[in-house]
């Protein structure tokens, strides 16, 4: 970046009055100036821009070329016999973890929360984090609660409360929305709401057409497909059900993607993967064309990276596994013409600090 690409407009961090034309770090060009700054960890980012007006200047410069960002896993977690939240983000590239401020009250408060009950979902286009609804675990009460995390400021806030209550229910983020489904004080509630992040207000949607408990959801495109999975004995197919965000309607899940659905699921791109969450964790590949799923070549998940499993893909052609103490599979996905897809498998073990730690979701966020 070149220092006549800088915003030169007066900063108001710290109050300082240096000038437009004072040097990023004085004894370096502006352009290793910036590069320094680029690798500043973004927790440390929303303090730096405290410290001079030109820093101010530049890290938000950097802040919107966002082809200089790089992807992080957003890891929210809780240990063993305690249901507290705690909040992590894993550094693919320099494969560091990053404590970060844990959500407010109630979701890491003093009393109890079932880890699993509440959804969270990001919005990568404005590097948001949002977290809602959930159940205490010694009460048994059901949360209208919703925050959200900003990586640029590295801080949470309260948001408006959904309308209804909910737990273990389908969410995502579809067309810059976030949805919620299901999941009421009754579990097989049916009722759908969307909330605006430009408004901050929360609308109701279309209704699924029966209600389900929450397996699994993803999104792709302006779509959201929800599923049940499979349930013991096995003795009927899963129900699953796709949610049109541009028409608000639901429809039907074709046969083939819900009954193949027998896994965690993670989008990279436009294409759906799941993995199998018993055996040796392989991977599967759905096709809307044939309406049918295929093995993804390699190996399964690494045996280290041990159940349960917080999922997450990401555009780079990357499904982001986190098991039982942070440990992470990395698998790098591939479709080669006439072979199909496959797929290889970087271990990433978390740190001895964090063994005692199990993962409640994974969100990929960029900074």
């Amino acid at each position: 970046m070149s220092p006549s690409s800088v915003d030169p407009s007066p900063a108001s961090a710290g109050g300082a009055t240096d000038s437009a034309s004072s040097p990023v770090i004085p004894g370096l060009p502006d352009d290793v100036a910036e590069l320094c700054l680029l690798h500043l960890p973004f927790p440390h980012r929303p303090l730096a821009r405290s410290v001079s007006s030109s820093w101010n200047r530049t890290l938000k410069t950097l802040k919107s070329l966002k082809s200089l960002d790089h992807p992080f896993l957003f890891v929210l977690s809780s240990r063993q016999n305690r249901s507290r939240l705690h909040f992590h983000a894993f550094d693919p590239l320099s494969a560091t973890w990053l404590l970060l401020p844990p959500p407010p009250t109630p979701f890491a408060g003093a009393s109890p929360v079932y880890p699993s009950a509440p959804s969270a979902v990001a919005l990568r286009e404005k590097g948001e984090i949002f977290l809602f609804g959930g159940m205490g675990s010694e009460t048994g009460e059901v949360f209208r609660d919703v925050a959200s995390y900003s990586v640029s400021t590295n801080s949470w806030s309260v948001r408006t409360p959904m309308g209804a209550k909910r737990s273990f229910f389908a969410a995502g983020s579809v067309g810059g929305r976030v949805v919620a489904a299901g999941g009421g004080e009754a579990t097989d509630s049916t009722a759908v709401e969307r909330y605006e992040p430009d408004t901050g207000r929360w609308a109701p949607a279309a209704g699924m057409r029966c209600g389900m408990a929450r397996y699994d959801a993803a999104v792709i495109g302006t779509k959201m497909f929800v599923t049940e999975g499979w349930t013991w004995p096995f003795t009927f197919s899963p129900r699953g059900e796709v949610y049109d965000a541009e028409r608000d309607v639901w429809e039907e899940m074709s046969i083939g993607l819900r009954e193949g659905w027998t896994g965690v699921s993670a989008v990279v791109g436009t294409t759906l993967f799941v993995v199998s969450e018993y055996g040796e964790g392989r991977v599967k590949v759905y096709d809307p064309a044939s309406d049918s799923w295929a093995s993804v070549a390699g190996s399964g998940v690494p045996s280290e990276v041990r159940k349960p499993y917080a999922v997450s893909g990401a555009k780079e052609g990357r499904i982001y596994i986190v098991g039982k103490g942070l440990n992470v599979g990395v698998g790098t996905v591939v479709e080669e013409d006439g072979k199909g897809w496959s797929v290889h498998w970087e271990l990433v073990k978390g740190p001895k600090s964090l063994e005692d730690l199990a993962p409640c979701s994974s969100q990929v966020l960029y900074a």
